[in-house]
């Protein structure tokens, strides 16, 4: 299990440097990536609430992507994670949503400016295409990453 550590240096942040409530799920390709999320961001002191799926047997995505967008939309997370094989069912599953904007993203880069310029309140990942450490590194990215406003939320607005 490539994530079990924390790195020190992490900030625990997201919005400043407050803990965050962070719903997870995933479909039977992103389970054991899903698995390792899991255990590291409790380890940094979010508070996770893993919608599932729990077991390697065959689940259709759509069921868990909703599970999670009616978390954040009900406001008892205040961000989403999903993982299927490649990262693409759950985003658009996910997108279907109104109130949620999903990013499929495989770096750092896209992840922080997914934040920064989209406010995306979902991270989409593919398990089949990325390690673990990448995928680390992809989350803290993310979480550590404000919204930057401005121009931003104009055209975010405009998405209704």
């Amino acid at each position: 299990m490539g994530l079990l550590f924390c790195d020190a240096t992490y900030k625990i942040a997201c919005i400043g440097s407050e803990r965050v409530k962070i719903a997870l799920g995933c479909d039977h390709g992103g389970l054991a990536l899903k698995n390792e999320m899991v255990h590291w961001l409790a380890q940094a002191g979010h508070e996770v609430n893993d919608v599932g799926c729990h077991t390697e047997d065959s689940v259709d995505y759509p069921i868990f992507a909703d599970k999670v967008c009616g978390e954040i939309i009900e406001g008892r997370s205040s961000f989403g994670i999903l993982i299927c094989g490649t990262g693409i069912g759950m985003s658009i599953a996910a997108n279907r949503h109104r109130q949620i904007r999903a990013a499929l993203c495989h770096e750092a880069f896209t992840a922080r400016m997914s934040r920064e310029h989209n406010d995306a309140n979902v991270l989409c990942l593919g398990a089949r295409v990325l390690g673990s450490a990448l995928a680390l590194d992809i989350v803290k990215s993310w979480l550590a990453t404000e919204f930057a406003g401005g121009r931003h939320l104009r055209r975010i607005a405009m998405m209704g």
